[in-house]
């Protein structure tokens, strides 16, 4: 149980941390905003994960689990979709999530709502819950569920934690990569290389999806 902590640990922050619509949405709003805006939005954020958990565990990777083809399906756009962020990555041109964006100022709701939204539509997280969690769930270790939530827990401490930090010091990362160029790329090449390697694993592993129950 222990190595499926930590893989979900590290598969966690390698997609936390590599800009995506949460990540986007977040800055955007710790800059245009301040980092209470940030954090309430992140708030919306979390109970974005927690419903997607909630209902892995509730049995919704039943459905692939008895319809292999659909789960092989998903794998394999998921495999895609992470390609896709990580050729957005490295790609020349690529832009920043750090790069400032005006926004309209709103209030603590639209700021919790707007985060949960983004959250939920969020096509790595889905990816994450649905195909990437349960590799990492083995019956041989007793309790399929309680693993669930241990793993699916895991994730939101880690994408929390990461996310948090970035709101509160958003503004100021924003100014020290817009003077420091070259350390914006060279986050970008790990983060698309990791992303990449992720890709590469969904595509070509062939375990099933497990019930959880």
């Amino acid at each position: 149980m222990t190595g499926g902590l930590v893989g979900i640990a590290l598969v966690s922050l390698g997609m936390v941390l590599t800009p995506g619509p949460n990540m986007i949405y977040l800055i955007s709003r710790s800059i245009a905003q301040g980092p209470r805006a940030g954090m309430i939005s992140l708030t919306g954020v979390v109970l974005g994960f927690t419903v997607y958990l909630t209902a892995t565990c509730l049995g919704l990777t039943a459905v692939f689990a008895y319809v292999p083809a659909a789960y092989t399906g998903l794998k394999l756009a998921g495999a895609a979709y992470l390609l896709w962020l990580a050729w957005s990555a490295v790609r020349p041109g690529g832009v920043s999530a750090f790069q400032p964006r005006d926004l309209p100022v709103e209030g603590p709701a639209k700021l919790f709502g707007m985060g949960l939204l983004t959250c939920l539509l969020n096509p790595k997280i889905a990816i994450l819950y649905l195909s990437l969690l349960p590799q990492f769930v083995d019956p041989a270790m007793g309790d399929v569920l309680l693993q669930s939530l241990a793993l699916g827990s895991t994730q939101i401490l880690v994408a929390t934690t990461v996310n948090a930090l970035i709101a509160i010091s958003a503004a100021g990362l924003a100014a020290f990569l817009a003077r420091r160029p070259v350390w914006l790329r060279i986050q970008r090449y790990v983060m698309g290389t990791m992303l990449g390697a992720f890709a590469i694993h969904m595509a070509t592993d062939r375990s099933k999806a497990v019930v959880a129950s």
